[in-house]
């Protein structure tokens, strides 16, 4: 699929979660992944599918894709035909999910999806999940040292700038509604700014405490500058969007005795 096509979600009965996974060069974490998502989901009975977006993969990614869908009936596959980078991957995978609820998780193995039923029980047992992104809080990084400093790095300096309230916005795992994606601003590498993004439209964040692994296979493809320097740009045109967002309450005005509704 290329990527500037707009995917709609296939009929059939809507789960109650989408598990969003955008992934790019990441054959050897494909199966493991998915078996552990299915393992987290089924033990906690959530009705749910396991969306992937290959996003332009030139390794064996597409083909072990695949292979586990001939096998996985919960798993849909998109793919777009050149790199798009992850923000445009996670949007296709929400734009063609099915749940009302989302669940985004990293390709590379270091999201742990036995957290996903706990964060995915504080959304949909809240009153208003419209207005609520549940984020994942690595609190026990297990990344090498100068990963884990341009990550704090980058969370203060995206912390003192926006007020996002989120202590790891940088972690891939969060838990949201899918109209709550749908009526955020839309750029490349806006899942970074997420929780921002929901403040902005009113709504409000929580972070949960969740475990965090050592990358085992393949290679991050991320490096320190990607973290900080490349998204002061970014964080400037967050600020931009904040400042004039705006989130009206609106009443339904009826004439006296109308019973049309």
């Amino acid at each position: 699929m290329a990527e500037t096509e707009k995917p709609e979600p296939s009929p059939g009965p809507a789960p109650a979660l989408s598990v969003v996974v955008p992934v790019h060069n990441e054959a050897e974490n494909v199966l493991p992944l998915i078996a552990e998502i299915r393992a987290a989901c089924q033990n906690a009975s959530i009705n749910y599918e396991t969306v992937y977006v290959d996003d332009g993969s030139v390794d064996a990614t597409p083909q072990i894709l695949l292979e586990a869908r001939s096998h996985e009936p919960r798993l849909r596959i998109f793919r777009h035909r050149r790199c798009a980078g992850q923000s445009a991957a996670v949007a296709t995978g929400i734009h063609v999910a099915r749940g009302v609820i989302i669940a985004t998780l990293d390709g590379d193995g270091q999201n742990d999806p036995a957290d996903i039923p706990a964060l995915f029980k504080v959304l949909s047992e809240d009153t208003d999940a419209d207005h609520l992104l549940v984020a994942g809080w690595r609190q026990k990084r297990k990344d090498t040292p100068l990963k884990r400093l341009s990550s704090k790095i980058a969370n203060a300096v995206r912390a003192r700038l926006l007020g996002d309230a989120t202590p790891d916005t940088g972690c891939g795992l969060k838990v949201f509604t899918r109209a709550a994606f749908l009526d955020m601003p839309r750029f490349d590498h806006m899942h970074r700014f997420l929780p921002a993004l929901m403040i902005r439209r009113g709504g409000r964040v929580v972070s949960v405490p969740v475990n965090h692994r050592a990358r085992e296979r393949g290679t991050s493809k991320y490096g320190m500058w990607d973290r900080l320097w490349v998204g002061i740009v970014d964080i400037m045109g967050v600020i931009w969007l904040k400042r004039r967002g705006t989130h009206p309450e609106v009443d339904e005005i009826t004439a006296p005795g109308d019973t049309s509704l």
